[in-house]
């Protein structure tokens, strides 16, 4: 019996597993990937937990009956993934395991690993896993020489634990969406029991998304805002499947970039923290740098993704950090992005004061900008073509920065080109202190990207 290419190279991402359930990422796949991070973990403690999608309970038992060839295994249940991460710092676990596809539509499925208080595993070990995985004996498969422990209270353990260290100081209206995903089952008991009146919006979990796909956007979140404007909330917010993201709603229902949401909470983490470290993706506003810098904050720039954040988070000691995307990240909760908690940090910075949301954004630093705009590139071409752009950028004496994709940097404005790590498109961001730097840049780079793709 033999494994297809497309089981393990087309489902193994840089930082991640994913696939569509039932074709490329299937229960004997699922086994051979436990099997597979049981050999790279040997003899390690690992914690497993899953979202709400319907595939998720058969691929976890598919994952644990490889796992515990080799390691001790305990299962949570199911949880938002920030969640899993606090479990494995309260149980002192090695490692954890997500069965999650985050925010991807409901046929999809996967696998986010992380060690227990290091960080992320990805990259190389990602490579030497899916090596493991190509190599494991279907005849070995379903064999256990252990079985899985389960562990029931994490989510009351979490809410004490936020309970703990957040504080409303009056008492606030509240709505949320919760997408029909793994928040439902934490945010909004916790917003009940520390005091506030909270509408949820899609609460019950159901692994088919039936309100809107599991990502927090303008053309998901319509309800949310009509709901926030009618009741006269506070503030929305949208949570994604897996719990990890959350995008904020002022009380006129306007969106707030993730950005801005950011120096929001810089403003008010600083305070407490003088001089912290604050780290952000190289895609946020320039807004940011300048920002931090002006609370007396040090802004440490990184390559977007979970993975690459919380790794510096960890790495430098950062007290905060987030993305343009809205995933924000926070020492008090180990350095982890979590929706639920941003949410609690959000609205007791608004406890504190009378000051209304939509004041607190229009009070921050603002540019001109464009933010991701797709352009078609097969995978195999798309990095090829940006390291080539950026190629064209050196020659013409411009100043560069390639931590991610290639960003040109200019005294007033800059332009960012990146190949998506999971879609066969090259990605183009640019901000500018003018409406007239800002066409400039940005027209530069679509020039520039053409004529890389043209081959001329």
């Amino acid at each position: 019996m033999t494994t297809s290419k497309t089981d393990f190279e087309h489902i193994f991402r840089a930082y991640d597993i994913r696939g569509i359930f039932g074709e490329d990422l299937t229960r004997e796949v699922a086994t051979k990937i436990g099997a597979a991070f049981a050999k790279f973990l040997e003899g390690k403690t690992v914690v497993v937990g899953r979202d709400v999608r319907v595939s998720g309970e058969q691929l976890r038992d598919a994952l644990v009956s490889g796992l515990t060839s080799r390691c001790n295994v305990t299962d949570v249940g199911v949880l938002p993934t920030p969640l899993l991460y606090f479990a494995a710092n309260i149980l002192n676990k090695d490692a954890g395991i997500m069965v999650t596809a985050s925010h991807n539509p409901p046929k999809w499925n996967g696998f986010k690993a992380f060690w227990g208080q290091k960080g992320s595993i990805y990259g190389s070990a990602m490579d030497t896993i899916k090596h493991y995985a190509k190599q494991v004996d279907p005849k070995e498969l379903g064999i256990r020489t252990r079985t899985a422990d389960n562990y029931e209270g994490v989510i009351k353990e979490y809410q004490n634990f936020v309970q703990s260290k957040i504080n409303f100081e009056r008492k606030l209206n509240v709505v949320a969406d919760t997408a029909n995903g793994t928040c439902g089952l934490v945010a909004p008991a916790l917003f009940e029991k520390m005091g506030c009146n909270i509408l949820t919006l899609n609460k019950e979990p159901d692994g088919t998304f039936p309100a809107h796909l599991p990502v927090p956007k303008a053309e998901t979140l319509g309800e949310l805002m009509n709901e926030v404007v009618k009741r006269k909330a506070d503030f929305g917010v949208g949570y994604d499947g897996d719990g990890d993201r959350a995008v904020f709603i002022d009380e006129k229902g306007k969106l707030i970039p993730g950005d801005l949401t950011l120096l929001i909470f810089a403003k008010d983490i600083l305070q407490e923290h003088p001089g912290g470290k604050v780290v952000y993706e190289l895609s946020c506003s320039m807004a940011v740098e300048e920002y931090v810098k002006k609370l007396g904050g040090v802004p440490i720039v990184e390559r977007v993704g979970h993975t690459f954040i919380m790794d510096k988070m960890i790495g430098a000691k950062a007290v905060l950090g987030g993305e343009k995307s809205s995933h924000f990240y926070f020492d008090d909760v180990y350095g982890m992005d979590d929706g639920t908690y941003a949410s609690m940090k959000l609205a007791e910075i608004l406890s504190k004061t009378d000051e209304k949301l939509s004041e607190m954004v229009a009070a921050l630093p603002q540019y001109p900008s464009v933010y991701e705009k797709n352009f078609e590139c097969p995978d195999k071409k798309k990095f090829a073509v940006v390291e080539k752009v950026r190629r064209q950028f050196k020659e013409i004496g411009h100043k560069t920065l390639d931590i991610d994709g290639v960003k040109l940097i200019e005294k007033d404005g800059w332009v960012i080109l990146r190949a998506s790590n999971t879609e066969p498109v090259i990605r183009i961001s640019a901000e500018a202190r003018t409406e007239e730097k800002l066409n400039e840049l940005y027209d530069f780079a679509v020039k520039e990207l053409n004529k890389a793709m043209k081959g001329d």
